[in-house]
């Protein structure tokens, strides 16, 4: 069962040297296309592939003079490479190089998304099938309306996440794409080729049409995306949290030995995972805000979307790793109580069944206004007085007229509410 988010990966992904490595391949790729055409002397590529490297704290320290990344970076490589650094970034916009290695960062950090959602996946199914046939009174508006089984919300949050993985899918496409079309994107002093190669080599496909930058709604759609995912995330949780409550109690996140809940109160059991997760879905939420407001540039290209970027890409995809990790730990080892259940369904006297009274009723030849007043009227009686439903319809003449002692009793048997669980499994799980 995992409790705590301990994978690196997805931080390692946007930490500085990885970003480096990522510019560097892009240049490479670009000085090879070069190389094809006959712009660049084949001695003088395998000597920029074999030499090609960079100092972290080199171009930290070269960047505090330039004040330009890209450019401090450039310095560094070409200190290792000597003379034939010269075609290195042979026509190329600073920009080319970002945008097309922020791709393929994007792309890594979605496929550990994807992985996380497989699992996740893969953790509701087993529990939708293990309480697939486990009572519980379903509530609409907080209240009770009609039992439903705890295993159908596990199916319904499989068919969530279904849908999750779909849109990480798309959107992980959408931002696979390379852009080294030069300073406004009108190849004027690179050709085409270079841009076909290099997508084609490092898995991307090329933009289109672009400015100075890969446009911006592709990276809107990514992080709305995961603002969709982390919504979903809180949609369980706050579900769980619910359950936990000590008035209901029907559910309750992993409380591990030796964990404590209170400073003050020894007896506190806090949903403390599921409140965290709900927390962060709000970050991720309001980090999809900052994106879509990225989409809008000046002309060709400003670096307004810049600075939001390095902040929001990278935390978000962290933060949505860590969600679902932690989500995975308390959906498998979740407490479930079903005898809590249905002491709960029977906390409303057997309101549950009004529905079934209504329809049988009407089936008997009452109209449906007559049946629904006559039945609104029994079950306010019975919440108001805290009596028996099922004991007053059976004293009511005016029920019992048409419906017999043995029909009325049937109408109560829970198994009803079971019967059609098999076919909505059938459509979710497809097994």
């Amino acid at each position: 069962m995992i409790q705590r988010y301990t994978r690196p990966e997805m931080g390692r992904i946007w930490e500085t040297e990885n970003k480096f490595k990522k510019w560097l391949a892009v240049e490479i790729a670009a000085c090879e296309a070069w190389a094809e055409l006959g712009e660049i002397p084949k001695e003088a590529l395998e000597n920029i592939k074999k030499k090609a490297g960079f100092d972290v704290s080199r171009i930290d320290e070269i960047e505090k003079t330039v004040r330009h990344d890209v450019i401090a970076f450039l310095t560094s490589v070409s200190e290792k490479v000597g003379p034939e650094s010269r075609y290195i970034h042979k026509g190329l916009t600073s920009s080319d190089i970002l945008d097309t290695a922020l791709a393929l960062l994007m792309r890594e950090a979605s496929e550990i998304i994807i992985k996380d959602i497989h699992a996740l996946m893969a953790v509701l199914k087993t529990q939708a099938y293990r309480y697939k046939d486990t009572i519980q009174m379903g509530r609409s508006h907080g209240v009770h309306a009609e039992p439903t089984t705890f295993g159908l919300k596990f199916a319904l949050w499989y068919e969530d996440m279904k849908r999750n993985l779909q849109r990480m899918e798309r959107a992980k496409e959408i931002i696979s794409i390379g852009k080294l079309s030069g300073a406004v994107g009108t190849f004027s002093n690179i050709p085409p080729f270079v841009e076909e190669y290099v997508c084609k080599r490092l898995g991307l496909q090329p933009e289109p049409v672009a400015t100075q930058v890969v446009q911006r709604d592709r990276h809107a759609e990514y992080m709305t995306t995961l603002a969709i995912v982390a919504a979903s995330i809180e949609k369980i949780a706050t579900e769980i949290r619910h359950l936990q409550r000590t008035e209901v109690l029907e559910a309750e996140e992993p409380f591990t030995e030796g964990q404590k809940g209170s400073s003050a109160m020894p007896h506190k059991r806090n949903p403390v995972g599921c409140e965290n997760l709900s927390g962060l879905s709000r970050v991720v939420r309001a980090n999809a805000l900052s994106a879509l407001e990225d989409v809008a540039l000046w002309h060709e290209r400003d670096i307004s979307h810049s600075s939001v970027e390095r902040i929001i890409i990278p935390d978000s995809t962290i933060m949505i790793d860590y969600m679902l990790v932690r989500l995975i730990g308390i959906l498998d080892g979740l407490h479930v109580y079903p005898e809590r259940m249905l002491e709960n369904i029977n906390m409303s006297h057997g309101l549950y069944v009004s529905q079934r009274i209504l329809l049988a009723l009407t089936e008997k030849g009452m109209t449906r206004e007559e049946a629904y007043q006559l039945v609104q009227r029994t079950a306010m009686q019975s919440w108001k007085e805290g009596r028996d439903f099922k004991e007053l319809l059976l004293k009511d003449a005016a029920i019992t007229q048409y419906l017999s002692t043995a029909e009325i009793e049937g109408l109560f048997d829970l198994r009803y509410y079971l019967k059609e669980s098999a076919y909505i499994f059938n459509r979710v799980f497809g097994d």
